[in-house]
């Protein structure tokens, strides 16, 4: 659309199934750029991704003609498929089918992009479960506790 002018920023946060600590030194870095490719694909722009053993932040900025929902969809399940194709684990690998999406405006960036990019820091202090609540609550997203991590079959 003409003189349609926007600047967008999302930080998508979602975690291995069941939270399983399984995302392994050996070949994080190699996941998050994938990640961070597949990320592209969908015409989003990667700014970083990272993460800990058992989750991952992609910092990216976005479009209004495109949905969140639907770039998590297509990087979740892409990467999910080349892990398992990769063999790098013993096991079959998934994300958990949720995610949280929180945004940001373009003077916040900066501090979000060291958020994301000091996770491993971070993690020497906090549990993704910590980390996921004080997020949740800082955006004022109302949530039920009880459902937070449930798993959808």
């Amino acid at each position: 659309m003409p003189n349609t002018y926007s600047k967008m920023y999302c930080q998508a946060v979602f975690a291995v199934k069941y939270r399983k600590a399984v995302i392994q030194d050996v070949f994080k870095s190699e996941l998050y750029g994938v990640i961070g490719n597949l990320i592209n694909e969908t015409g989003a722009k990667t700014l970083i991704v990272n993460g800990h053993f058992d989750h991952v932040h992609c910092l990216f900025q976005f479009y209004p003609k495109q949905a969140v929902s639907e770039i998590m969809k297509s990087s979740k399940a892409k990467s999910s498929k080349w892990l398992n194709e990769s063999k790098l684990l013993d096991h079959r690998f998934e994300w958990q089918a949720a995610f949280g999406s929180f945004t940001y405006s373009e003077r916040e960036i900066s501090s979000i992009f060291e958020y994301v990019k000091n996770q491993e820091k971070r993690h020497q202090k906090l549990t993704f479960g910590e980390e996921y609540f004080e997020m949740l609550k800082a955006h004022k997203i109302d949530f039920l506790p009880e459902f937070l991590f449930k798993e959808l079959e």
